[in-house]
């Protein structure tokens, strides 16, 4: 049987949804002015705090969520604009590296302050230090659910 959301559930359902449509739809309006998308910025963020600026691509997808062929396709293009590099991995030949360019690393570097202006405003600004620790208990329980249903403490 369904437990169908009562009309306060879904309320808050729809309040998560938009949410999440607004402030996705503001970032990326925001890095587009910085010319990466973000997607882009979704990659070379991970990249920039790898050790070497490097990650194996299967790695690199795990953290982000991202299916292979998606991960594939868009690297691909980052790699024509210069951002990143890919090449075989020594110790796996099926394996694939993806390296941060020097011009990746500037394209990050000149999105950052614009990027971390915008999130201030639209987010971490509007939130007391109460709301900002019951955000990320909250985010820590659904996200521990998300991936498997892992008991996480409060």
């Amino acid at each position: 049987m369904v437990r169908w959301l009562s009309d306060d559930e879904q309320t808050t359902w729809q309040a998560f949804i938009r949410l999440r449509q607004r402030v996705d739809a503001a970032v990326a309006a925001g890095l587009a002015g910085d010319g990466l998308s973000s997607a882009d910025y979704e990659i070379l963020v991970p990249l920039s705090a790898a050790p070497g600026g490097c990650l194996r691509a299967k790695e690199l997808g795990a953290e982000i969520c991202w299916e292979k062929s998606r991960l594939s396709k868009h690297l691909a293009r980052m790699a024509a604009r210069g951002l990143v590099e890919r090449r075989p991995a020594k110790e796996d030949a099926r394996g694939i590296l993806v390296e941060l360019t020097a011009a990746g690393r500037a394209a990050l570097e000149d999105a950052a302050p614009n990027h971390v202006d915008l999130v201030r405003r639209l987010f971490i600004d509007v939130m007391t230090p109460a709301e900002a620790r019951a955000l990320r208990s909250l985010a820590d329980k659904v996200v521990a659910e998300a991936e498997g249903g892992t008991d996480v403490s409060t």
